[in-house]
């Protein structure tokens, strides 16, 4: 069995790959993979992971974690997807650390199933449009100002924070992409989390697209992948990019702040500096980079 572990990260995909999954269930399961609902196996990973605190688990555990999550005894592939696996949004950045606790939860994850062979993959976002998002998770206890105050926006390193998480699981390969460009490689992170060959098959394949996209043109796209359906990457992304084009909503694709100490200049260089790090990320071995 594999496990397959998607840990977001927090404000990238905010469970929308894993609601598409469910609604193809029965699909996905006649070809040996099972997605549990948040509500059955994140309480129950939860309480191992704390009872364990990285320390492997038992076969009797393991299988007292399987009863508990899925209704079936051949699976071949178990995903999991929850962007709190690491921590809370209000812990994922602490002074100039992105996700400081990765070294030591990402072991509590691995060992779950510690004798089966396990990934994972997580999405990284702007710096300049992240930290903002991660606040309002948490507006009501800490505003925006303050949580500037405690934290070094400049220090952010999204290339750190995968090194030390590959020091931890040196055994698991990373899948990573850029959450910016999930619009155009959708249907790949679907087929990454799924192990399903052709996203374009399963039902509700296109919701997501419609969050940031005119209902015509939604519908339009849907119409022309029913009659040139494909199964080439680049070929999609490539059609979704047509469509994006003329008919993306403007709300969607434009973020706008105003808000204390986030001025034109900070988020021009916080951008910057990401596009250098995602370079270095793309470049890292051990790590699968899906590239729009």
């Amino acid at each position: 069995m594999k496990l397959v572990y998607h840990i977001g990260l927090h404000s990238t995909d905010e469970d929308r790959a894993l609601r598409c999954l469910l609604q193809n269930t029965e699909m996905l399961a006649e070809a040996g993979t099972f997605a549990p609902a948040p509500g059955r196996f994140r309480p129950v990973l939860r309480q191992a992971m704390i009872h364990l605190r990285g320390a492997p688990a038992s076969r009797h555990i393991q299988e007292q974690v399987l009863d508990e999550v899925i209704d079936h005894d051949t699976a071949e592939r178990l995903l999991f997807s929850n962007d709190s696996f690491l921590c809370v949004p209000k812990r994922a950045i602490t002074g100039g650390a992105l996700y400081p606790l990765a070294e030591e939860r990402a072991p509590w994850i691995r060992n779950l199933f510690p004798d089966d062979p396990a990934e994972f993959a997580f999405a990284i976002r702007n710096p300049a449009t992240l930290i903002p998002a991660l606040q309002t998770r948490f507006a009501e206890e800490e505003d925006f100002a303050a949580y500037l105050a405690r934290i070094q926006p400049e220090d952010v390193s999204w290339a750190d924070m995968v090194a030390r998480f590959q020091r931890a699981v040196p055994d698991c390969p990373l899948t990573i992409w850029c959450n910016e460009d999930t619009p155009l490689i959708w249907y790949d992170i679907l087929e990454t989390l799924s192990g399903y060959p052709n996203a374009l098959e399963l039902q509700g394949v296109h919701e997501f697209h419609r969050t940031i996209m005119s209902e015509e043109g939604l519908e339009r796209m849907e119409r022309y992948f029913e009659t040139h359906p494909s199964d080439n990457a680049e070929q999609r992304r490539r059609v979704v990019a047509t469509f994006l084009e003329e008919f993306a909503t403007p709300e969607a694709v434009e973020e706008e702040y105003d808000l204390p100490g986030w001025t034109a200049d900070r988020i021009a260089r916080l951008s910057e500096r990401y596009e250098a790090e995602v370079a270095e990320v793309a470049a890292m071995e051990g790590v699968r980079f899906l590239r729009a």
